[in-house]
């Protein structure tokens, strides 16, 4: 795609969140996770998003919270991870390039396991997660 722009403003980033978050929602395997999940809720969980993406990328804090906590107990595995950051990457291909966009794509490897490997502890311990 032509009119590839680095991720230098919070409009770079509603745009990216926006355009991934469509696809999850109509990806095959993750569409049924995330709308169970978030439901009517959709506004509020992509300003969310907005702020965490905001704060990592653009380094204006204003995201506050523990981006696992909702995660702890998704009935998901790999294959989901694998799929999340797959879409996620190409969203970020398709539309930036830069330092940013480079780090948007590995911070999100990095979300995606970390947040696998805590919750396959989860799914395999019965201790419950420290909240």
């Amino acid at each position: 795609m032509q009119n590839k722009r680095e991720i230098t403003s919070i409009e770079d980033i509603k745009l990216m969140v926006d355009i991934f978050y469509e696809k999850v929602r109509n990806d095959n395997l993750l569409k049924d996770i995330f709308n169970e999940r978030i439901q009517e809720r959709w506004p509020e969980h992509l300003e969310k998003m907005y702020r965490f993406w905001q704060t990592v990328l653009l380094e204006e804090h204003t995201y506050y919270g523990s981006p696992f906590v909702p995660h702890a107990k998704l009935p998901v595995d790999k294959q989901h991870f694998n799929r999340w950051v797959g879409l996620f990457s190409e969203t970020v291909d398709e539309r930036f390039y830069g330092e940013k966009a480079e780090r948007a794509k590995w911070q999100g490897e990095r979300m995606a396991d970390l947040f696998h490997s805590k919750i396959k502890y989860y799914q395999n311990n019965p201790a419950r997660p420290i909240l």
